[in-house]
């Protein structure tokens, strides 16, 4: 089974600046007797309040980690651990316990997140080929999911809470009470099974004033096999924790107006 944080979804969404980025690091255990034997490990991806990484040793939510980058070091606390059994095995993400100065402090200042298109080989129209459109381009659609996820629609400096409804490779319906108008980009931050994604969409038409069919436009750096990894446990139902996931097969149509 897949571990999650005991944290809400919402307060786990990485909304700082966020840079994928392969870094070298020490970590070790720290309880109560003290440091455990110190190993190396690798970062996926960086950011102010922490890291996700990469270990061979086993750890488990809540357990306190020392890392060190040089004479840099913070105590931290795992928050996230992937399922053994998937292709995300031996990853963890951990958040810094104090706040101040992290291990990578130095290369977030010098590096920038970034982002990759999401249809790379062109064989997929971008008009709305994640199956969030109608028309012709529902026959080349992606299979899309109901699933319960935390959104947050960053559109300038304007930061709007939402609900992802449905997900596909493509797009996704988001809930938000202030939602954009068609047409208008914006970046997305996604927490679906405590994994966090960071996306640049558009929006393509509203439902109802309070829902929105949005677009992928690109995908943040390294969060394209966590994507799959989430469409994949939506495929295969096998997350008993979560509620029941119904796979879409009708268009969704946009209201009227």
């Amino acid at each position: 089974m897949e571990s999650h944080t005991n944290t809400s979804p919402q307060a786990s969404l990485l909304t700082g600046k966020v840079v994928h980025l392969a870094l070298p690091v020490r970590w070790s255990f720290v309880g109560r007797e003290g440091r455990g034997a110190a190993e190396m490990a690798c970062t996926y991806d960086i950011h102010p309040r922490g890291a996700r990484l990469l270990a061979t040793r086993a750890v488990s939510v809540g357990d306190l980690v020392m890392v060190e980058r040089g004479r840099n070091k913070a105590v931290c606390q795992v928050v996230w651990t992937a399922d053994p059994g998937s292709p995300l095995r031996g990853q963890f993400s951990v958040q810094c316990v104090e706040e101040g100065r992290t291990p990578w402090d130095d290369e977030l200042r010098h590096m920038e997140e970034r982002y990759q298109p999401v249809i790379l080989d062109g064989a997929v129209q971008r008009s709305f080929a994640g199956g969030f459109g109608r028309g012709e381009h529902n026959r080349r659609r992606r299979p899309r999911f109901d699933v319960e996820g935390q959104a947050e629609v960053i559109d300038g400096v304007q930061h709007v809470a939402g609900e992802v409804q449905q997900l596909s490779e493509f797009g996704a319906r988001i809930a938000a009470k202030e939602p954009l108008r068609p047409g208008t980009d914006f970046r997305l931050m996604l927490n679906v099974f405590d994994i966090s994604l960071a996306l640049k969409a558009q929006v393509k038409y509203l439902i109802d004033n309070l829902g929105m069919g949005v677009e992928f436009q690109e995908i943040r750096l390294g969060d394209r096999p966590l994507l799959s990894h989430v469409l994949s446990k939506l495929r295969s139902k096998r997350v008993e924790e979560f509620a029941e996931v119904v796979v879409v097969t009708e268009p969704l149509m946009a209201a009227a107006g």
